[in-house]
């Protein structure tokens, strides 16, 4: 049996390298999708568009956004998250729209301190409610290389994707009375910031600012696969109306893409062996019963 997990392991580990060099063939330009927001110099777009880095010292972290707005879209990002001691730090890249009713999808990195794993934080908001945390260690160093992260964001559901690999699915449970973002464009951001209150061991490990500044990584953004809105028009409306080409019609496959039984037990394997906290098992924290959409 321990060969048999061995070997199911590697053959793993090569889908996920042959996965991942594909995600990335068109790459965008960050000086053209993006704007720093804040951080005052903190962040930096290099390489004529191709590199950006966020930073982070004791007076100040630093963040960007998209230009664009999408509703729905099939969205990659390279991060190399920041090395050694992160403890305190949290790097966010997230999906997320305005107002008090908004709607957002995070991918989110809480550092630690040094040769133990990141934890990768993930949650969805519909309709300003949240609470739907899924958290997971990474099967790799985080900070060594660059890896993809990807959100599939259809009508139907959103699935969280590390270097091809889905962690995480949520559904469209509308019909059971669980909102789900469909109607709101959001913009991508993404920050770096200090969080030693909460973001290891609980605030029991804070930052140490001896060793800052921190620094994050990101390049290959990929956006092709995305409906971008603009002033309520998506740029999706007509290629993806029954009348559509057979070729537009193929481009926009990803509008009703599901996982298919291999990556279904690429979800099972990773959920099995890397998830660290499941909202939807956390009987204790609901004491009056599991979410709606947990019980499916």
């Amino acid at each position: 049996m321990a060969s048999f997990k061995s070997s199911l392991s590697f053959i793993l580990l090569i889908a996920l390298l042959a996965t991942s060099s594909l995600l990335v063939a068109s790459a965008g330009n960050f000086n053209q999708d993006f704007q720093i927001t804040w951080g005052d110099g903190r962040a930096k777009i290099l390489n004529n568009g191709e590199l950006l880095t966020l930073s982070l010292d004791k007076a100040s972290g630093s963040g960007f956004q998209s230009k664009n707005e999408y509703l729905f879209g099939k969205i990659d990002m390279q991060l190399k998250l920041v090395p050694g001691n992160s403890a305190g730090t949290v790097t966010a890249y997230y999906l997320s729209s305005k107002g008090s009713t908004w709607d957002e999808i995070d991918f989110e990195f809480l550092g630690n301190l040094s040769g133990d794993p990141y934890i990768l934080h993930t949650n969805v908001f519909s309709q300003g409610k949240g609470n739907r945390e899924q958290q997971f260690y990474l099967w790799f160093d985080p900070t060594a290389d660059f890896h993809t992260y990807s959100i599939l964001w259809n009508p139907q559901r959103i699935v969280f994707s590390v270097d091809g690999t889905p962690i995480r699915e949520f559904k469209n449970q509308e019909s059971n009375g669980v909102p789900f973002p469909k109607n709101q464009p959001m913009r991508i951001y993404s920050s770096l910031w200090n969080a030693d209150d909460w973001a290891t061991r609980g605030g029991l490990i804070k930052t140490d600012w001896s060793i800052a500044p921190f620094t994050a990584s990101y390049r290959n953004f990929n956006a092709n696969n995305a409906c971008v809105s603009s002033n309520g028009v998506s740029s999706c409306s007509s290629s993806s109306s029954p009348n559509s080409s057979s070729s537009a019609s193929t481009s926009n496959a990803w509008l009703s893409e599901e996982l298919d039984l291999t990556r279904q037990e690429r979800l099972r394997w990773v959920q099995k062996n890397y998830m660290i906290y499941n909202y939807c098992t956390d009987t204790k924290r609901f004491p009056q019963g599991l979410p709606t959409e947990c019980k499916s």
